[in-house]
């Protein structure tokens, strides 16, 4: 399906607005006996754990968000990974009620669902070796899903994106459509920019509060990014990525051959219900080609030339504009 073919979102868009007589008029309730569980969770691998002690950066809040990114080279620490993890979508306390248990995030999520995933795709750095990870916020604990250095697979399906290529780690973002589409239904897609977005502001913040280049990528090949996570694209898809620090490399090795991983994971919940408009909608968003999605970026509106519609209000970066650091 081509990536043009615009009216499918406008479509989507459309069907799925709010209205005075949709949210008075609907019967929808919420089946707390299968509601999904918070943690994609792999079954039989054994977890590589975090360091969860650092010292604060001190980082005025409002400095880190209206900082730019560094163009020095940097090859970012185990400690430095398990930061961007834990303030991006890391666990940062539970209550306990009578019904169960809310789990609370660095970042929000519509419904407290959060359906966003997180992995990590990196050459050899610092006390962690080269491989695909996934990131589980339940035990602050890598899980490593592949063996070796996959960033030439992201720099192809990128169409050899400069970041990319340059990077030694990479977190890619996936969402899961049920995790959401308990409470939302086909609304859910909606919410998979939003609570992305979320995460992505905190990253990026952190990025800089430790002094790491940070690059947000959206423009890549669908397909081939699924495969290498090995995630079922009709439940899970790959949002975006975000590669951390740099390096002097212009171009990689040819990256290895992969094969379908078929590792277990937990069960959601009980029983999925199938929304299909949310899957006709993405697959209208993806990309076919490295080629394309080089294509695509390049056609991105500078920030520049973006007009604005009202008052432009810059954000004070001083540090005693603020007293709160990032953390």
């Amino acid at each position: 399906m081509s990536n043009r073919k615009t009216e499918i979102a406008i479509g989507y868009h459309q069907n799925t607005k709010h209205s005075f007589e949709s949210v008075r008029s609907d019967t929808h309730f919420l089946d707390w006996s299968n509601q999904p569980i918070p943690f994609k969770t792999y079954l039989d691998l054994e977890p590589l754990r975090l360091p969860s002690q650092w010292e604060a950066t001190e980082v005025p809040a409002l400095r880190a968000l209206s900082g730019l990114t560094t163009s020095t080279e940097g090859i970012p620490t185990l400690d430095q990974l398990a930061r961007l993890l834990y303030f991006s979508a890391g666990l940062t306390k539970t209550k306990h009620h009578p019904g169960g248990e809310i789990h609370f995030r660095a970042a929000s999520c519509t419904g407290a669902l959060y359906q966003v995933e997180l992995y990590v795709v990196c050459g050899p750095l610092p006390d962690l070796p080269a491989g695909l990870y996934h990131f589980s916020p339940r035990d602050f604990s890598l899980y490593r899903l592949r063996d070796g250095n996959f960033r030439g697979t992201l720099a192809h399906a990128s169409g050899d994106e400069p970041n990319l290529l340059r990077a030694p780690a990479t977190i890619i973002c996936t969402g899961i459509y049920w995790r959401n589409a308990w409470k939302y239904r086909t609304r859910a897609y909606r919410h998979f920019g939003w609570d992305n977005g979320t995460i992505l502001a905190n990253l990026l913040a952190t990025g800089f509060t430790l002094q790491l280049p940070t690059h947000l990528i959206l423009g890549f090949l669908d397909q081939e990014v699924n495969r290498l996570l090995d995630v079922d694209s009709d439940r899970e898809v790959a949002l975006s990525m975000v590669t951390v620090g740099r390096t002097s490399e212009q171009r990689l090795k040819p990256p290895p051959a992969f094969e379908p991983l078929g590792l277990h994971t937990q069960a959601l919940s009980r029983s999925e219900v199938d929304y299909p408009e949310m899957r006709v909608l993405h697959s209208a968003t993806c990309l076919a080609s490295g080629k394309e999605a080089a294509e695509w970026r390049g056609n991105t509106p500078d920030q520049e030339v973006l007009t604005s519609q009202g008052p432009v209000r810059p954000l004070d970066p001083r540090a005693d504009a603020t007293v709160d650091s990032l953390e």
